[in-house]
């Protein structure tokens, strides 16, 4: 279970959260809806690790937990990046199996393994040998999807996964968030879609801008 406790942050004077609480227990899709500008990404980014929260506390299955410090150390928390952050110049299996080889120390023949196996899950076994600029938005957020997933993490955040897709690559997400929720996986995903998030989640926690100060 994931608890946070008192979360603020800060850019400068701004203040982006302040006091904000939440739990996710595991195996639950939390959905986190609110207006551009609430800090949904924010949020997500110092759950991930990439942001350190200026105060607050983070606990873990009940221990204290810091996930900057923590960030490539293993593989806690996966996050799907709204624009996929795929490697240009690496093929589709290169993406998947670099931070398993680098971070995890995989071998190759078990990080492509791995890969070919989560390819086939998300139906893109024939376009491992593809570069990212040959696939199209759905296919990039599934590769990113698979590269999250080969980290192994135990919890999973998405970042406005539906923000550039059509009505049908949007059910498409929704199987796939609800296909691992079936498996276990705990998530967290930031959307501005109420609609999509009622329909994934457990629970939904509503966020809004906070004052200029």
């Amino acid at each position: 279970m994931l608890e946070l406790k008192a979360i603020s942050k800060r850019y400068g004077r701004r203040l982006i959260l302040d006091q904000l609480n939440l739990t996710v227990k595991d195996g639950e899709v939390l959905a986190i809806v609110g207006p551009s500008g609430a800090g949904k990404t924010t949020l997500l980014r110092c759950i991930s690790g990439l942001e350190r929260i200026d105060g607050g506390q983070i606990i873990l299955d009940g221990q204290a937990f810091d996930p900057y410090d923590n960030q490539n150390k293993d593989s806690v928390i996966g996050v799907v990046f709204q624009d996929f952050q795929l490697f240009p110049n690496l093929s589709v299996l290169d993406n998947i199996t670099l931070a398993p080889m680098l971070a995890l120390k995989h071998s190759k023949a078990d990080a492509e393994k791995q890969a070919r196996a989560l390819l086939e899950r998300l139906a893109l076994n024939d376009k491992e040998g593809l570069y990212p600029y040959q696939l199209s938005g759905g296919q990039k957020q599934r590769v990113a999807l698979a590269r999250a997933l080969a980290m192994k993490p135990k919890i999973l955040c998405y970042d406005e996964p539906t923000s550039a897709l059509d009505p049908d690559l949007r059910q498409e997400v929704e199987k796939l968030i609800l296909g691992l929720k079936a498996d276990g996986m705990t998530q967290i995903v930031v959307t501005h879609d109420l609609q999509f998030a009622e329909n994934i989640a457990d629970a939904v926690k509503h966020v809004d801008a906070l004052p200029e100060q």
